[in-house]
């Protein structure tokens, strides 16, 4: 059985894939004493309330990037990653980009989206705008001073960008750990064959898509 898999799925999972993500709204979801402490202290919005309802329901698998993921070498046919490796450090995206190859077949493609920093860039020399950039590119870290500031970041962790890359820099990270054939694409464009139920579009306003094979 061919087997798919979209890593940092997010609120946008494949339909037909397997779909992880490292959202604690899976755990929260998983974790019903925990769960309830977090809605009676009142950390939880009423969107994060829905959120984990919503991985409840759509079966969300949970998986860190930055750890061994749980699945057998050689075992996945192409693995897709839209808006997540952006939030690695340089160290965990390594060990993310390692793990992708272990678990990939030969020549299994891995497909990686990001957003593109030369499209904010871009923006921001022709418009100069500097607090604009900063807030687009999200690296600011959350506020940790008061004790529920501290109880949200030890239930989330850190959620802001820790790196931020263009095509050139995507591509020779993806070369660099050993994977071959890496190319940025043209939205709409791919090299995984039957590609249903693959968004190939997403946030395509913003990203930058790149695909290699193992």
């Amino acid at each position: 059985m061919s087997i798919r898999v979209n890593i940092g799925c997010g609120n946008t999972p494949q339909e037909g894939w397997v779909n992880f993500d490292n959202s604690p709204a899976i755990k929260l979801a998983n974790s019903p004493i925990l769960y309830f402490l977090a809605k009676l202290l009142k950390l939880l919005s009423k969107e994060q309330i829905e959120n984990v309802e919503w991985n409840k329901k759509n079966k969300i698998i949970f998986a860190d990037a930055a750890k061994k993921l749980p699945l057998n070498n050689n075992s996945v046919e192409c693995i897709y990653s839209s808006h997540m490796v952006e939030h690695l450090s340089r160290k965990q995206v390594l060990i993310f980009l390692r793990e992708a190859s272990r678990i990939l077949k030969s020549d299994g493609i891995l497909r990686i989206a990001v957003p593109d920093l030369q499209i904010v860039a871009n923006k921001y020399f022709a418009e100069g705008d500097a607090d604009s950039f900063m807030e687009e590119i999200l690296v600011e870290a959350p506020p940790i001073n008061s004790l529920k500031e501290k109880l949200i970041l030890l239930i989330t962790g850190y959620r802001h960008h820790q790196w931020m890359y263009d095509g050139k820099s995507i591509t020779l990270l993806l070369k660099n750990t050993g994977f071959k054939n890496v190319r940025v694409l043209a939205k709409g464009e791919t090299l995984i064959k039957n590609s249903n139920g693959l968004d190939l579009y997403e946030r395509c306003d913003s990203s930058v898509y790149v695909e290699g094979t193992k």
